[in-house]
């Protein structure tokens, strides 16, 4: 097997040139994102194979978004979705991730990947559909499909490694409601309880890393037991899963191979702060990739607000990866309104968890221009400082071209004050 130098081979070397780029783009020394890189802090998602805009997933960063496309077998619409994926990236998405089930899953693949952007898969999908269903799946089949996505030019995988034995015997020993939500982990539940045999993901891990290597490709390592609603936050199957994640996040960085991991889904607000502390330091700081978490069960058709509520508190304990959720979620395959939807909120969310997280850098120029803007009255700069301006106005404008918002008037508060003291500010 012929392995290529990885990135993180490369910075141990020196500073190759897509460090140079992301270091610029984050406003961090290249030296600093070299080590951070080395020491698995920072994850740059970026299959050789294909050219593509760079994004650093990491300490010191901005927090990214993530938004999901794919068809299913019940909608299968391929320029629908790669419509909702332009959509996505227009709106601020980061990266993409194809979790298509229905249709030619080569060729839908491969017009995302035509896109620029990282984009991201989860094998196991494709390997279910080789093999007609989840118990005929083999390891052959699996490491097969894992092969060609990375020879595609696929930058990260999601892999269930941690869904392993330990995890099952957890899951039964302290049952949940939702039992496991996650479709990639009952994709591996169906297989050990088929044969009574070990996930061969985690088996054969070193022969997986030895894959991953020789592609450059990241693994994203996957929460296949991660809590399917808050009653089920606190049981056992989840911090298994944590602490086996931990153990092999720390073997793919010792062969050179970039690592995220993936986080809880739906919990308690107040659990997520101990939730992302505890990932961060089993793993050594790893860039942690989360769905929200999911505050509320019964937010249904709003649960984009939802997993931004939860997003926003877990970036400011050390979120790195935000993947955004739709207001479909639970209900359907989202359309092209709910990916744009979806979008925004989760850009805003991370955008508030920048602030906590980068401090003045995060916000110093769009915050404070907006908060003068709004002091002038500057309907103009108030749009052009807003995330999403061109919404903002129509919201504005619907009342006619007015000075103030048509809630005050000439009640408005800023107004008044500012006539009151004599204080017209400059422009």
């Amino acid at each position: 097997m012929c392995v290529m130098q990885t990135l993180i081979k490369e910075s141990l070397k020196g500073v190759p040139p897509e460090i140079e780029a992301i270091a610029r783009d984050e406003g961090l020394s290249p030296r600093q994102a070299a080590r951070a890189v080395t020491r698995g802090r920072i994850t740059v998602a970026a299959n050789p194979r294909r050219p593509h805009r760079l994004v650093a997933i990491g300490e010191g960063c901005r927090i990214k978004v993530n938004v999901n496309v794919g068809t299913s077998m019940q909608r299968c619409d391929p320029d629908l979705e790669i419509r909702k994926a332009e959509a996505a990236l227009a709106n601020g998405a980061d990266a993409l991730m194809d979790l298509s089930t229905g249709g030619d899953l080569p060729a839908m693949r491969k017009r995302i990947l035509a896109l620029d952007a990282p984009v991201g898969t989860v094998p196991i999908y494709e390997a279910v559909r080789r093999a007609g269903s989840a118990a005929d799946v083999t390891s052959d089949i699996l490491f097969n499909v894992i092969r060609d996505h990375c020879k595609q030019g696929v930058d990260f995988l999601t892999l269930h490694c941690g869904v392993n034995q330990d995890a099952l015997a957890a899951l039964k020993a302290d049952p949940r409601i939702m039992g496991v939500v996650s479709r990639g982990g009952a994709f591996h539940v169906a297989m050990m309880a088929a044969t009574g045999e070990e996930n061969p993901l985690y088996k054969e891990y070193g022969y997986l890393l030895e894959i991953l290597e020789e592609n450059d490709v990241v693994i994203s390592l996957g929460d296949g037991m991660r809590p399917g609603c808050l009653y089920d936050a606190e049981r056992l199957a989840k911090a298994t899963e944590y602490v086996t994640l931990a153990r092999l996040a720390k073997q793919a960085l010792s062969r050179g191979v970039q690592r995220f991991i993936e986080g809880p889904g739906h919990m308690p607000i107040d659990q997520i702060g101990y939730n992302v502390q505890m990932m961060k330091e089993l793993t050594d700081g790893a860039p942690l990739y989360l769905l929200g978490p999911l505050v509320t069960d019964i937010g249904t058709g709003y649960d984009h607000v939802v997993g931004a509520i939860g997003g926003a508190v877990a970036a400011m304990h050390g979120l790195d990866f935000l993947c955004m959720v739709s207001p479909a979620e639970h209900l359907a395959l989202p359309d092209l309104d709910d990916i744009v939807e979806g979008t925004r909120v989760a850009k805003i969310a991370a955008h508030v968890g920048d602030i906590v997280r980068l401090g003045e850098g995060a916000h110093a120029k769009a915050d404070l221009k907006m908060a003068q803007a709004r002091r002038r009255l500057n309907w103009d700069d108030q749009f052009k400082a807003a995330m999403y301006g061109d919404h903002a106005r129509k919201m504005h404008e619907r009342d006619g071209d007015l000075d103030t918002c048509s809630m005050c008037g000439d009640l408005c508060a800023i107004k008044m004050v500012r006539d009151l003291l004599d204080e017209t500010p400059k422009e």
